[in-house]
């Protein structure tokens, strides 16, 4: 399954969100080491070296101990100061190679299902929607192009490469305002 990254013996980001969220968690809980790391199938030296945030974690071991703890994935590795929203942007796993890397965008909880969409939009068009259900959201990738989001709100820019996260149970439309074709995948979240 491979592990988090961990670069040149330097504690990453992610390993010191893990450390102090899995820490945060366990005695929110009123939890000892010794109790969690059984529930979550380690051993009480690997929490220990988690919440010290010195070991290079397989994300396994994460999805055990966001089990154990009663939260989802994303809660053990954002930044602890965080909000809850759902944009994460955490790389949460690195290979050999520089280029090998996987990054939790974001994270949002679903009841029912989960679709995923491939768009594109010509130069100059939009798409108009009304409001989905109450609960429903959006998660938006770029993937060429650049895409504008009409929100109540105001417009939201989004680049190629880069996300957005929101409540789809509002009108929205979405707009290429550019002169090359928008890509973008579509994640709707009920």
């Amino acid at each position: 399954m491979g592990n988090i990254l961990h670069n040149s013996g330097r504690r990453s980001d992610v390993l010191v969100n893990v450390a102090a969220n899995v820490r945060r968690l366990r005695l929110a809980r009123g939890e000892s080491q010794q109790a969690l790391a059984e529930r979550a199938g380690i051993s009480r030296r690997m929490l220990v070296n988690i919440e010290k945030g010195d070991v290079n974690v397989s994300l396994g071991t994460l999805d055990r101990l966001a089990a154990a703890l009663g939260v989802a994935f994303h809660a053990l590795i954002q930044q602890a100061d965080s909000d809850g929203a759902a944009r994460i942007d955490e790389i949460a796993w690195a290979g050999a190679s520089p280029q090998s890397r996987a990054r939790l965008l974001a994270s949002q909880p679903a009841r029912h299902e989960v679709e995923l969409w491939a768009w594109s939009l010509a130069p100059g068009e939009r798409y108009d929607s009304s409001a989905d259900n109450a609960g429903w959201h959006e998660m938006l990738v770029v993937i060429g192009g650049r895409l504008t989001l009409e929100l109540a709100s105001g417009d939201v820019t989004i680049a190629c490469g880069d996300f957005h996260v929101f409540p789809s149970d509002q009108p929205y439309a979405y707009r290429n305002d550019g002169d090359e074709l928008l890509r973008f995948l579509r994640n709707v979240v009920y």
